[in-house]
């Protein structure tokens, strides 16, 4: 009962922390999943270009993304763009880090996405004289969130997690306040089995609204 006592004594001490904590690590992650399905649905729409010139930029940044660890990324953005004068915040520089980083992946997503849409899909758009623009709003896309929706979610919660990297720039989120917590009390498996519940609350909450947007996706 002591060890009961003293756990829960010590974690409520620090859990109103935690979790402000890891309502900012969720905010950076919508914004890092806005920011990357614009980038994933641009860098797609490239790499499935017929020009090479087009394809070019779209295949160097997936290329470069999946191939470089996402700290290193981070960091770049925190640390390099300085040397460049461009300057930001350790938040900003996170949601677009994180972005960047999500977005090579939805990108080969939406990619998988265009190339299950059969081409009499694209034929019969064309036949009826739609522009490319009102093609893909009205007979494409609708049709490709469809499948890219579940692997869209996988990526989302990656996003989420990949917020715990933003520690390393001293984004005050969910992972580095228990880090500051543990220092303190000297006790980490309290602390990282409440920072583990927090973030499995947080990637179940976008779990559930994928599912609730695959269903409305569904019956439409």
């Amino acid at each position: 009962m002591t060890r009961i006592s003293s756990f829960i004594d010590t974690i409520w001490a620090y859990l109103p922390g935690m979790i402000v904590a890891g309502w900012l690590a969720f905010q950076i992650t919508v914004l890092a999943i806005l920011l990357s399905w614009v980038l994933g649905l641009v860098a797609a729409l490239m790499k499935t270009s017929s020009h090479r010139v087009v394809r070019m930029p779209a295949d160097f940044y997936i290329w470069f993304i999946r191939g470089t660890p996402s700290l290193i990324q981070i960091f770049i953005i925190y640390f390099g763009l300085p040397q460049l004068g461009i300057r930001l915040s350790p938040f900003v520089a996170g949601v677009i880090a994180i972005g960047l980083c999500s977005g090579a992946y939805v990108a080969e997503v939406v990619r998988g996405g265009l190339l299950a849409i059969s081409k009499g899909q694209w034929e019969s758009a064309r036949a009826v004289g739609m522009s490319y623009a009102l093609m893909m709003r009205r007979i494409i896309l609708p049709q490709v969130v469809r499948v890219i929706i579940p692997p869209l979610t996988n990526e989302a919660v990656n996003t989420l997690k990949n917020t715990s990297l933003l520690s390393a720039i001293t984004v005050m989120e969910l992972t580095l306040f228990t880090q500051m917590a543990i220092a303190a009390t000297f006790r980490p498996f309290d602390f990282y089995i409440v920072a583990a519940l927090l973030y499995l609350a947080l990637t179940t909450v976008l779990s559930r609204f994928a599912a609730w947007w695959e269903s409305k996706y569904q019956i439409s």
